[in-house]
């Protein structure tokens, strides 16, 4: 096993620091009287878990965040009383957090409270029927039955599917780095029982032919930044995901488990340093050996890791000169994932007949979906998720209120979109469907409000192209295909989150900083 040596060295900046070494190719690094430094870009899901293990694993840890507030993605507004979750609503895998505590000696229970959903979600057509879906087997064959009695074989094939898939997918895949060609090559018979040539709406058509529960069985990778008629069918673990483990929901907003997370690294020393945008990696002597901030302050590493956008991250942190794999061309020509349009209000009353999570759908489905990813256009009907927490936790308004989000599906800034100009139109526009299908009287109950769009991604979140996900989870850029966890083109420099592997998602976003444990250099203790 290759051993990497720290020793002392005077930094021009008058501070004693660990010199910069060849990079290994794996293998371990020899602690001493200082730990070696790991700067970690991004404070998200996966820059916070990513701090834990690099934490445990013996690193000095500093985490930098470009808001005002830890979360990245899942940053938390407070707005006239009203708390809410920007981005993640719900938890699919709890073990996944559950671990990262236990790598802290505590229990994830003791710091978060998570509450089942039922029905994990409800998905409501344009016509006002719909469909309560859940993880319990035989209210599932009921509501399949309702619709189509004669799907019902076909709906217990594609569980079977979706099974396999996360077997293979989930469980063998999803925290493996994909780091050489030859962990392509053995993973190559997986993807061939999985079938991931083809899409996911594709297998669910195989095995159903009631146009709405197609829809309900496939809609999934939406809510990871894919189009169901393009993804690999591999995402049909997502299915299985929630049937194994549940839905969950945070007491406290997906707000308490960033809050959680941010505690673990507090107790052992970590600094999440907010208002701290970094501008450039700086490489020396071929590899990663720090960040610049945008004050102009150099920190010194011995080790990078971007929970940024890794498009943004490469394009705009990594000078070209040292991208031979991620150039701007390659960059540019890569399929990226939706934009989302998010409009955060708070009403004066309480509807309690709208449950947690509900899909409110618009008349098109596949249309919809094609000027979405494809011909990038802003349609005039949408497809929307309404998210309502307070079902669960009345602490998040005011006494008597409720909080919601709702979230629209649109094409990214490829569109062309003015967003600034256009946002109120596209806010109203959603405020008088929801008024007219499940919010009765919701315009004269509306007491705060704040929307993001896809410019909000781009300018605020760096995210390329203001895309919700970054690339588009298409089988040619997923696992081998996406960025990898260690950067092809940069020694020294690792990435996590949403667009590297296995994907976005917390739990993908988790099994990327777990992932990562396989790639990065471990210290000698």
């Amino acid at each position: 096993m290759n051993t990497l040596t720290l020793t002392p060295a005077l930094r021009a900046d008058g501070f004693d620091s660990p010199s910069i070494p060849p990079r290994p190719s794996t293998g371990e690094l020899s602690r001493t009287p200082q730990r070696p430094v790991a700067v970690v870009i991004g404070s998200g899901f996966g820059g916070l878990a990513a701090a834990i293990r690099l934490s445990v694993m013996g690193y000095e840890v500093k985490v930098f965040e470009k808001l005002n507030a830890p979360g990245g993605r899942a940053y938390v507004h407070h707005q006239d009383g009203f708390t809410f979750d920007a981005g993640p609503t719900i938890i699919t895998a709890p073990f996944l957090l559950e671990e990262l505590w236990a790598l802290c000696g505590k229990s994830f229970s003791d710091d978060v409270k998570l509450v089942a959903m039922d029905p994990f979600y409800r998905v409501r057509f344009a016509d006002g029927t719909w469909f309560d879906y859940n993880g319990d087997p035989e209210h599932m064959r009921a509501e399949v039955a309702r619709f189509e009695p004669s799907d019902l074989a076909g709906y217990e094939r594609f569980l079977e599917d979706a099974e396999r898939c996360k077997t293979l997918g989930f469980e063998g895949m999803g925290d493996m780095a994909f780091d050489k060609v030859s962990d392509l090559v053995a993973a190559i018979p997986d993807f061939l029982r999985m079938g991931a040539w083809r899409s996911l709406y594709s297998l669910v058509a195989k095995h159903m032919r009631n146009d709405k529960l197609r829809i309900v069985m496939s809609f999934h990778p939406l809510l990871i930044g894919g189009n169901p008629f393009a993804v690999t069918c591999a995402y049909a673990l997502i299915n299985s995901l929630e049937r194994t483990w549940g839905v969950h929901s945070a007491m406290g907003g997906t707000g308490a488990i960033v809050k959680g997370l941010v505690g673990l690294l507090q107790e052992r020393g970590v600094p999440v340093r907010c208002n701290a945008p970094v501008t450039q990696i700086r490489i020396e002597n071929g590899r990663a050996c720090g960040v610049e901030l945008q004050n102009g302050e150099f920190v010194p590493a011995d080790i990078v890791v971007s929970n940024g956008d890794t498009a943004w991250t490469y394009k705009n942190l990594v000078a070209p000169q040292h991208r031979r794999v991620w150039t701007d061309r390659k960059i540019a020509n890569g399929k990226y994932s939706m934009g989302l349009f998010v409009w955060y209000f708070g009403t004066s009353k309480q509807y309690k007949d709208v449950p947690h999570h509900m899909m409110v759908l618009g008349p098109r489905y596949k249309g919809l979906l094609q000027d979405i990813f494809q011909k990038h256009k802003l349609a005039e009907d949408f497809s929307l998720y309404l998210h309502r927490p307070t079902a669960t936790d009345p602490s998040l308004a005011p006494e008597g209120c409720d909080t919601f989000y709702v979230l629209s599906p649109v094409p990214h800034l490829d569109s062309g979109t003015d967003w600034p100009a256009f946002a109120e139109t596209y806010r109203a526009a959603i405020a008088e469907s929801l008024e007219a299908s499940v919010l009765p009287g919701l315009r004269e109950c509306i007491v705060t409000s704040k929307f993001t769009t896809p410019q909000d991604f781009h300018d605020n979140l760096w995210s390329y192209k203001g895309a919700g996900f970054g690339l588009e989870p298409l089988l040619l850029q997923s696992a081998w295909f996406r960025p990898h966890n260690r950067s092809e083109d940069v020694p020294g420099l690792f990435v996590v989150g949403a667009s590297t592997h296995p994907g976005a998602g917390v739990p993908g976003v988790l099994m990327s900083a777990k992932a990562l444990e396989t790639v990065i250099p471990h210290v000698k203790i």
